[in-house]
């Protein structure tokens, strides 16, 4: 069984900065994508950030410049720390990720319970 654990979330006022993470535990062989999601009230999900296995990363452009997503491989976790938050950054925060659990079987996606995060005065 593989669990993703998000953490990190909360209430936060509009400038403010908050650091998701994300722990992935259970049978692994290789993470391949870590990736943050968000869906804000009446809106779909929509990715947030994505960091490959490489340790390349791509970002959706409302956040650029202003969230960073990063990773600590020994401890299969993701982070996205997250500045000058605004109110339409309001949104319950997903971890994802694509994970082979075996050598040879092929990547399935997962996600996590998801986190709230309010950016409010």
């Amino acid at each position: 069984q593989v669990q993703l654990v998000e953490s990190g979330g909360g209430l936060v006022q509009p400038g403010g900065s908050l650091r998701l993470s994300c722990a992935v535990s259970g049978s692994i062989f290789r993470i391949n994508v870590m990736a943050w999601y968000r869906q804000g009230p009446g809106l779909q999900r929509e990715v947030v950030a994505r960091i490959n296995y490489d340790g390349s990363t791509m970002y959706t452009d409302p956040v650029k410049g202003r969230f960073i997503i990063s990773r600590d491989i020994g401890k299969n976790t993701v982070y996205l720390q997250m500045n000058s938050l605004k109110p339409e950054d309001t949104a319950v925060y997903y971890c994802n990720a694509v994970i082979e659990t075996r050598s040879g079987y092929a990547s399935r996606e997962y996600w996590g319970q998801g986190t709230q995060v309010t950016v409010s005065s």
